[in-house]
């Protein structure tokens, strides 16, 4: 062996790993393969739009561990890697491209933009696949999938013209969480909630006074409404409030979702920009103004108001307001605002006809497969996550404005105005008048729609047999910020389409932080590229380093310190495999070393099975380092331990070594030839030691 171990050479490891076929699923043939389950884990497809950040590296070492281990323990395991279109995400990364170079979205038609972005995504794919590799990933890459494969389309298509089929899909004019700046709606679940200060004006409306946070919208005033339970409003009830500036007359209105104690009790309505008093608006059948455009900028207001932006709009209402002697008042207020998960900028609550998906029938049966069982949570805590959104969604918002995704297969009628809903077919004519005149809706899906459907869709498209043998899944393991957005509409989805959960177990990581506890990004300069980091240390060592000091659910501090750290960890294990190939003597049988080893590999399988992989590493290096290597050994000098002992105590720690560390494993295993016992050339492939 080498005196030193070679880091830089793992691209070496894992072309042997690829070539040998171990990343892909075996036939239980062999008789220690007879009667194998399959485990599976799709992997939760990266964004296609940039390259693999620090938080992908914890994934990639959470799930690769889990693969390796079960394939070990002689199981048929998939791991089946792909990728995300990832819609508005990265559309927004390539419009920010373009702003670059000067130019925007609007400068390209429809179908020019597409294959830019096209293009860009297949460049940015092929990088971030090899990215995968370096991190050591052992997934099927000859099942590699992509979220705009055309069957993956198909398979999408074929589940939405299902759910209109049943009465789940309908279109239909509601309020909706519009972005000027990314031109797009959102759903429920990705308007970030912010809390912040802003001033809450008081308004002279001549017979009542309102209070608002929003004066630019007051010409989009409908009404002014008031609780009919208000004692000091019953009177005004059916008489007009004037609108400031432009003087025009509104009802004074009464309805209960009036808070009484907000403000001064009574609510200017503007249907056309808020949610409740939109909902207000529909109960009253009032007309709909909106003075907000699709940019975000004044419309339908007195002239020196058109064009601008909403917030310097307010300043100039604001003043005129105030020369006109018509604000009486502004206090300071905490409020929750809605703002784009993008960048962050306000919401603009819109009323729009959009796609949308009854969400009910589906969460009820998510909530009785988790409440039978049928899937499980790693951790109790993200189960009652999970169960509070699935009791408290809305209809969900499927639409998006955007060009980059999977374009609706919605068919509008001209004459009649009847949808036509296919499986991505093109209509010949209207089935409800007949008409030739069809044109398709523009929008596009909801990528967390289609991402929805990915562990079925994946499975359905690929090699024979696959669905029928890996559906359900073992185990989904992702970030928690998607578990609401994306974790429980694959429960609601996949008992939809196939009636069975499309995984069995829910294992959610934390986020990584830096090391004083700081959210990691580009703005605080603390960024870690995971790449860099293997670079320098070793694959290993950043594995190593992922999942060390916290359960899994939990949130990790990391610093180039702790990789450093590992690194030397990483020696340690090759260091002694060299010393200990040394050993000629021989002594008698240990039965207190071959007891402890025994109770090691029950004890390192028990965590892993049960997901505490933090405790499995920090096991194995305790015991490697402090026993085996600084007690252990130092009894085999004085020949207490035999050398065929000390060489199967090495062997066994290299195989339960090696789904966390494999590379240095492999290494090793090549190096000292350990091919007595069994046939197999890899250590990849070599079966997990049994205990006793």
């Amino acid at each position: 062996m080498d005196k030193n171990y070679d880091h830089t050479k793992e691209s070496e490891i894992y072309d042997l790993w690829e070539k040998s076929g171990a990343f892909s699923p075996i036939t239980p043939t062999s008789p220690r393969l007879r009667g194998a389950k399959p485990f599976c884990i799709i992997m939760p497809p990266p964004n296609a739009n940039n390259p693999l950040h620090i938080g992908h590296a914890r994934f990639v070492t959470i799930e690769d561990i889990l693969i390796r281990y079960y394939r070990m323990k002689g199981c048929s395991t998939l791991w089946l890697p792909g990728s995300d279109h990832a819609g508005i995400e990265t559309q927004f990364v390539f419009e920010k491209k373009l702003k670059e170079d000067g130019k925007s979205r609007f400068d390209f038609d429809r179908d020019t933009l597409y294959k830019m972005i096209w293009d860009y995504v297949q460049n940015n794919k092929l990088g971030m696949e090899n990215q995968l590799k370096v991190l050591g990933a052992s997934c099927d890459w000859t099942r590699n999938k992509f979220t705009l494969d055309p069957d993956i389309i198909k398979i999408v298509y074929q589940t939405f013209k299902k759910m209109f089929s049943d009465g789940l899909i309908y279109r239909g004019l509601k309020m909706v969480n519009y972005c000027p700046r990314c031109g797009t709606n959102f759903s429920q679940l990705e308007v970030e909630t912010v809390e912040r200060e802003d001033l809450l004006y008081f308004i002279d409306y001549g017979t009542i006074t309102i209070a608002t946070t929003r004066p630019e919208t007051i010409f989009a005033d409908c009404a002014v409404a008031v609780n009919p339970k208000d004692e000091k409003y019953k009177d005004m009830i059916g008489k007009t409030a004037l609108i400031p500036l432009i003087n025009r007359e509104i009802p004074i209105i009464s309805d209960k979702l009036v808070d009484i104690a907000t403000g001064t009790g009574a609510l200017k309505i503007t249907p056309a920009h808020d949610p409740t008093d939109f909902e207000i608006g529909q109960l009253h059948n009032l007309s709909f103004i909106s003075v907000i455009d699709e940019k975000g900028r004044m419309i339908n207001t007195p002239e020196k108001y058109i064009g601008m932006k909403v917030e310097a709009a307010r300043e100039e209402i604001v003043k005129d307001l105030e020369a006109s002697g018509k604000i009486i008042k502004t206090e300071k207020i905490k409020h929750v605002v809605g703002t784009c998960y993008r960048d962050h900028g306000p919401i603009e609550p819109t009323p729009s006809e959009q796609w949308f998906l009854k969400v009910k029938p589906l969460t009820e049966l998510a909530l009785k497969a988790i409440e039978k069982g049928a899937v499980k949570f790693a951790a109790v805590k993200y189960k009652k996550i999970a169960i509070h959104w699935l009791k408290n969604l809305y209809d969900w918002n499927i639409s998006r404005q955007i060009v980059w995704g999977i374009q609706i297969p919605a068919w509008k009628c001209a004459k009649c105005n009847n949808w036509e809903i296919t499986d991505g077919i093109i209509p010949n004519k209207c089935a409800k008048c007949g008409s030739e005149k069809l044109t398709r809706d523009i929008d596009t899906f909801d990528t967390w729609f289609s991402s929805s459907q990915w562990p079925f869709a994946t499975l359905m498209t690929n090699k024979p047999r696959d669905f029928e043998t890996f559906y359900p899944t073992s185990v989904m393991e992702t970030a928690y910020d998607i578990l609401p957005i994306w974790v429980i509409k694959m429960i609601m989805m996949g008992l939809y389409v196939t009636g069975k959960v499309p995984f069995k177990d829910i294992v959610i990581h934390g986020l990584i932080r830096d090391r004083e506890g700081k959210k990691i990004s580009k703005s605080k300069g603390n960024v870690i590229d995971p790449i860099v980091m293997t670079q320098k240390y070793g694959s290993d060592a950043l594995r190593i380093s992922l999942i060390w000091g916290a359960l899994i659910e939990n949130d990790i501090a990391l610093s180039e310190d702790n990789v450093r750290g590992q690194r030397n960890f990483v020696n340690k294990i090759w260091n002694a495999s060299r010393f200990v190939m040394q050993f000629t003597k021989t002594a008698d049988r240990n039965a207190l070393f071959e007891s402890k080893i025994n109770t090691l590999v029950h004890e390192v399988a028990d965590h892993i099975e049960n997901f505490r992989l933090s405790q499995a590493m920090e096991l194995l290096y305790s015991e490697f380092w402090h026993w085996y290597c600084d007690e252990a050994i130092e009894e085999a000098k004085l020949e207490k331990i035999g050398a065929s002992q000390m060489r199967w105590g090495l062997e066994t720690f290299l195989k339960l070594l090696h789904p966390f560390a494999p590379f240095v494993t492999e290494a090793i295993w090549k190096e000292i030839k350990l091919l007595r016992k069994y046939p197999e050339k890899l250590l990849i492939s070599s079966p997990w030691p049994e205990h006793t």
